[in-house]
């Protein structure tokens, strides 16, 4: 008989959007029966491109592939945290008495102290899947409930059944070759005469080029007077925000309907013309980082000049956003979502342009209205838990650099910030798969409804909102809740501004 060969794990972070280094990884330890074997792996997240306006290279995605080998592998369980693996219980014959067939690995990642926001540890479920990375897979991404953070590291055990390799993530990736797919997709419904879509005018085009010369996608399509700009994922590591455009899109277009689209996105697309970036920062999301494009420009401090030494945007630094506003002036706006995930909050919410100048009565009532729209479409959906506001006008103005601020007062119109939550949702839980790509698919469809309902409103003049429920009145939105082991968030404005900004 041949012997069993040595167990064996590496890891490695060469897909596009890996993130880590490997610090060290223990020897496996053989159990007494000679069936089990435990090994401890330690890693760092490694940081974007050092931010010069924000004076920090912030970390916090990261996205591994772990592949097992040497493993006797007789069950079609693919392993977990909470399988028990009981030595000498199952049927074998004395040929395998020696054979390993389980590998329980702990996983450190023994920096995560030193991340930009240690505080949305607490309550963080890391994901994971044994499938791949294509869009097939989706649904087989589950979350580690034995996730801890504890002396400033973060640690999740797991255990591996079968040869072969599992993805550990953050938050599920979304990759480049997926973005890509995305855009041929689209391009491909476009393109086909008298398709489905083509009664509504759709056009693909390149707005610019990122400096590592990948494209930026802009989809168009309807045939109203209105314009609405949605735009996702400039922070790279949010790769939530990049399958809420895919559904967005998957729906607008067609792709997968069968024969015609739906009713509701027909009204839609005779209210507006929408202009849709699937992805912002192709560059940040290649690289894995968290928030930065290739030279460290966090894009949504990227939308004005707001310091007298930092410029922005400019073409040396961050283009794509350069090349969005620049379309933006060009075809106007009037209804702005930035979509984003948000690390500590585990809620879906929305951040809007509280305190700065176009802050009033209209767009304060047409805020709460859209919200409460998109919640009767989408229960995941609410408005209580978010961002607090500013507590002045002055204290906002130091924010006209971030998206939502800056469209909405330089077209007078309503503009959003969408945060997905990286953990589970508490409106809806779900422990064992979290907040996950498919309700991030699910949302960006239900964004069709919200927009057409507050169509009416956009543009409307004198008291229009005497019509609105109280239900759809705006809420002060506050980011004190109970969870057990929650830490309180540090003051901080708009989406996701770092507590030392506040």
């Amino acid at each position: 008989m041949s012997p069993s060969p040595k167990v064996k794990i590496s890891i490695t972070a060469s897909h596009d959007g890996g993130n880590i280094e490997v610090i060290s990884h223990t020897e496996s330890e053989i159990s007494t029966a000679g069936r089990t074997a435990k090994c401890t792996v330690t890693v760092h997240v490694k940081p974007d491109v050092y931010t010069e306006l924000e004076k920090i290279a912030h970390m916090q995605y990261f996205s591994f592939r772990a592949f097992v080998s040497g493993l006797h592998s007789s069950t079609s369980s693919s392993g977990g945290e909470n399988e028990d693996v009981e030595d000498g219980k199952e049927e074998h014959n004395e040929e395998e008495d020696n054979s390993i067939k389980f590998l329980t690995v702990q996983y450190v990642v023994a920096n995560a102290h030193a991340v930009s926001y240690p505080d949305a540890w607490p309550g963080t479920t890391i994901c994971y899947t044994d499938g791949s990375l294509e869009s097939s897979d989706d649904a087989s991404w589950r979350r580690n409930l034995s996730t801890k953070y504890v002396d400033g590291k973060l640690t999740w055990s797991q255990i591996h059944t079968v040869n072969g390799s599992m993805f550990f993530s953050y938050w599920p990736p979304y990759t480049y070759n997926r973005h890509l797919k995305l855009v041929a997709d689209c391009s491909a419904q476009i393109s086909t005469r008298g398709g489905i879509c083509s009664d509504y005018n759709p056009t693909i085009e390149s707005l610019a080029q990122t400096l590592e010369g990948r494209e930026i996608e802009c989809i168009s399509i309807g045939n109203g007077k209105l314009t609405a700009w949605i735009q996702h994922r400039q922070h790279p590591g949010e790769s939530m925000a990049e399958f809420f455009a895919e559904g967005f899109l998957h729906r607008l277009l067609g792709i997968g309907a069968d024969g015609e689209l739906d009713d509701a996105t027909k009204i839609m697309l005779e209210q507006y013309r929408l202009y849709i970036v699937p992805c912002m920062c192709p560059d940040g999301a290649v690289l894995g980082h968290l928030r930065t494009n290739s030279v460290g420009a966090n894009q949504n401090r990227e939308w004005a000049t707001v310091h007298d030494h930092y410029e922005a945007p400019t073409l040396e630094r961050s283009p794509e956003v350069h090349a969005v506003l620049s379309k933006m002036d060009e075809t106007g706006v009037d209804f702005f979502l930035d979509v984003h995930g948000d690390e500590e909050l585990p809620y879906v919410f929305f951040s809007g342009a509280e305190k700065t100048p176009v802050w009033g009565d209209r767009i304060k009532h047409l805020h709460g209205y859209f919200i409460s729209c998109f919640q009767r479409a989408n229960s995941d959906v609410q408005k209580d838990i978010g961002y607090p506001p500013p507590d002045s006008e002055e204290a906002a103005l130091k924010y006209m650099n971030v998206a939502t601020n800056q469209v909405s007062n330089r077209f007078n119109c309503l503009g959003l910030t969408l945060e997905m939550p990286f953990k589970d949702c508490a409106t809806n839980p779900d422990p064992e798969r979290g907040f996950s790509p498919d309700r991030a698919k699910n949302l960006g469809l239900n964004l069709v409804e919200a927009l057409s309902d507050v169509h009416p409103y956009l543009r409307a003049e004198g008291e229009f909102w005497s019509a609105f429920s109280e239900e759809d009145a705006y809420v002060v939105p506050t980011d004190s809740f109970k969870e057990e082991g929650f830490v309180m968030l540090k003051k901080r404005f708009y989406s996701d501004v770092r507590p030392t900004d506040a």
